[in-house]
């Protein structure tokens, strides 16, 4: 649902911008404004303005603008409606809701909540309880503070099946309910309801906003067939979009610019305890792509730190793998990798934070990572296993989506290649610079496996300047995004091709990666509740780029006044002109192969891609509109 307009305005109204800033930044009035440092980097003498009157800050500094949602969204790391609820809040509001089932099922959310936040006192009452003794003394053993426990709010479920069901159902919390909540397994044939955890160490698992969605359990019985346990999935806990100790390291790593990804509970509770607030886990599965775009909300280039044993190290390239495909200009991982036998709760324990904060500071880019995965250990002796790495380096490069980033990643990669081996394996033929190759022997001559030229492969239509395709492309850009702006029910057609579209510009697409997140957390959108949310965020300035005259002016179907259907037709085209482009790079791509490999199976890619191609034109020429995206702004 869209937050209506009118009650942002309200929330406005009722709360002081300064003294919502006043809270973190030390401001200094100064006539009708006040001034700072600015909270959002690092200076020395204050470039950060508040002006009530007028209702927004400035960073005269870093370019930081908004209002008083957008601080609290961008110093506390929250959503826009997280934002919305929390300020709500502090005004005396209710957040308005839209429908009756969208209330109810809000209601059935908040007793979901209740139940878990009962459960997790409970467990920390029987963690200081005579039951809870055992459990105690293991944490103590493992090194943790009566303090870090209790932050943490560590619990302990008893070893008496039923006990969390009785206490919760003494205190009104129905068994139904209880099941809802992953508590209580569901009751089979007439029996007792039995408690999800029993004889094990609660870890109370949070959102965003620090409310338990769910539970860890660690056995205290060796024999235990899982050693640790999670919640099953249910209306407000999703295993694989959620990271342990989300919460605390949200803020921490505002302040530092810092996450580190470790493996369990336990390292995160000790990391913190050792002075690294901004650590997280993922909850006993490998880091999935929704975890890798959370941690990229809190920090460019979150650390994975690595266990070190083989099974870290596979953990690790399970991680850079999936990582790939998500890739954007500013945002990648880093890889710190522990000695072997060791993990941050060890080396902590053993050699202090110091220690790991060294590992730290050796940790390796993603690109490291990959170069090593497939050179280490590996003869590379002869031809064939110098083109076995090319080709696996290749496939690495194709799974990344983002073209500026797969050129800079195949540069990286040939730099290297020709350092070890002495040529540019994605060069052009006839122009990779050849030596011998160290342990190599000569370089094959006439007669000795050179391969015999073969037919010319066909050329595709080259692009004109790069300056102007260029300033081609981000016009279709600007375009795109300002028709979806003013007419965003488009998106509940064409979200998932929009998704993916990569933009060059990083402004741009930031903006499109912000659109399409809002549009999924708010089905029902309205042009004017997303103009607020994404100003909101940070985008006020691509806002007023997006939504100008100049825009309009060469393509009206953009602007506020356009038909829908004007509208929607526009934003295919334009979709559709993305897939040109990309077929392109594919048609390219197999046009190499072809001179490379002049055989019929590269042949066959070739017609193949050229015809995918074509048939794309002709379907472009069938939706041409007259404005500003004719057929001579094709993105080629």
């Amino acid at each position: 649902m869209s937050i209506p307009t009118q009650f942002l305005d309200e929330i406005r109204a009722r709360l002081s911008l300064a003294e919502v800033i006043g809270r973190r930044v030390r401001l200094t009035k100064r006539g009708r404004e006040h001034s700072g440092l600015c909270p959002f980097h690092n200076e020395k003498s204050p470039s950060f303005t508040v002006s009530e009157d007028k209702g927004f800050f400035h960073c005269f500094g870093c370019g930081a603008h908004g209002d008083v949602i957008g601080f609290v969204m961008r110093s506390e790391g929250l959503s826009f409606p997280e934002a919305v609820e929390r300020l709500a809040g502090e005004a005396g509001l209710q957040v308005p809701v839209a429908s009756p089932e969208e209330r109810q099922r809000q209601r059935r959310q908040a007793d979901v909540f209740e139940a878990l936040e009962r459960a997790t006192a409970w467990f920390e009452a029987q963690l200081k309880a005579a039951a809870g003794a055992e459990a105690r003394r293991y944490l103590e053993g493992r090194g943790l503070r009566p303090e870090t426990i209790a932050a943490f709010r560590l619990g302990f479920a008893p070893d008496r099946r039923g006990a969390l069901a009785a206490a919760l159902k003494a205190e009104g919390v129905g068994a139904a309910l209880l099941v809802e909540a992953g508590l209580v397994k569901p009751v089979e044939d007439g029996g007792q309801p039995r408690d999800y955890f029993f004889n094990r160490i609660t870890f109370p698992i949070t959102d965003r906003r620090g409310r338990t969605i769910a539970f860890g359990g660690r056995a205290m019985n060796p024999q235990s067939k899982a050693k640790y346990l999670n919640s099953p999935d249910g209306p407000v806990f999703h295993k694989g979009r959620v990271l342990f100790n989300l919460a605390r390291a949200r803020r921490a790593a505002h302040d530092t610019g810092e996450v580190i990804v470790a493996e369990g509970y336990m390292d995160v509770i000790a990391l913190a305890q050792a002075g690294f607030p901004a650590a997280v886990a993922p909850l006993g599965t490998a880091v999935t792509e929704a975890q890798i775009e959370t941690l990229w909300r809190l920090a460019p280039e979150p650390l994975i730190c690595l266990d070190g044993d083989a099974a870290g190290q596979r953990a690790g390239l399970r991680v850079a793998e999936r990582a790939l495909p998500l890739l954007q200009p500013g945002f990648s991982l880093g890889f710190a990798v522990l000695p072997e036998g060791e993990d941050p709760d060890s080396l902590i324990a053993r050699e202090g934070p110091e220690a790991f904060r060294a590992v730290l500071a050796a940790a390796r880019p993603l690109s490291d990572l990959l170069w090593r995965k497939e050179t280490e250990g590996r003869p590379l002796d002869t031809p064939e296993r110098r083109a076995g790495l090319a080709a696996r380096l290749g496939k690495a490069l194709e799974a990344i989506r983002n073209n500026e980033l797969q050129a800079a990643y195949r540069e990286d990669f040939a730099r290297r290649f020709e350092a070890a081996f002495g040529f540019d394996p994605w060069a052009p033929p006839g122009r990779r610079r050849r030596r011998p190759a160290p342990g190599a022997g000569r370089a094959p001559g006439p007669g000795r496996g050179m391969r015999t030229p073969g037919p010319a492969a066909p050329k595709l239509p080259l692009p004109g300047s790069l300056k102007d395709l260029s300033a081609l492309k981000a016009r279709q850009a600007q375009q795109l995004l300002a028709t979806l702006v003013n007419h965003p029910s488009i998106l509940a057609d064409v979200g998932e091709e929009v998704a993916e579209v990569r933009l060059s510009a990083r402004d741009l697409e930031e903006f499109r990666v912000a659109l399409l997140d809002f549009a999924a957390a708010q089905p029902e959108l309205d042009s004017e509740a997303v103009k607020c949310h994404l100003s909101n965020q940070g985008f006020a300035a691509v806002l007023d780029r997006l939504l100008h005259r100049n825009v309009y002016r060469l393509a009206h179907f953009a602007g506020p006044d356009s038909s829908l259907g004007e509208a929607r037709a526009a934003v295919a085209h334009i979709l559709g002109l993305y897939r040109d482009r990309e077929a392109r790079r594919e048609g390219l791509k197999a046009q190499r192969e072809l001179a490379e490999e002049p055989d019929a199976e590269a042949l066959a890619r070739f017609q193949a891609r050229q015809r995918l191609l074509q048939e794309g034109e002709a379907q472009r020429a069938e939706l041409e509109p007259d404005d500003g995206i004719a057929s001579g702004d094709r993105i080629n």
